[in-house]
């Protein structure tokens, strides 16, 4: 239970830092990533895996824009490789 309460003070600070100006919204993101990852895996070992993923989609749609550059950088590095 204590994962899930963690994951909820997650996503409100992630609205906290949304409202910064935008030129602290990297900064932002990195720390939620950070965050982020370790907590998800606690939610998964405390509440099975199926919440896990809700967690790790709930962090995805929260952090959508590192991710699309995540994407198109790797799909950048193993266009070249091929």
């Amino acid at each position: 239970m204590t994962g899930l309460v963690l994951g909820c003070l997650w996503v409100v600070a992630a609205a906290s830092i949304a409202m910064l100006p935008r030129r602290r919204h990297w900064a932002g993101a990195y720390l939620l990533i950070a965050t982020g990852i370790p907590l998800v895996g606690l939610i998964t070992w405390q509440s099975g895996p199926l919440a896990g993923m809700l967690a790790l989609a709930a962090g995805v749609s929260v952090l959508r824009w590192p991710v699309f550059y995540m994407g198109r950088w790797l799909r950048g590095r193993l266009s070249r490789e091929g």
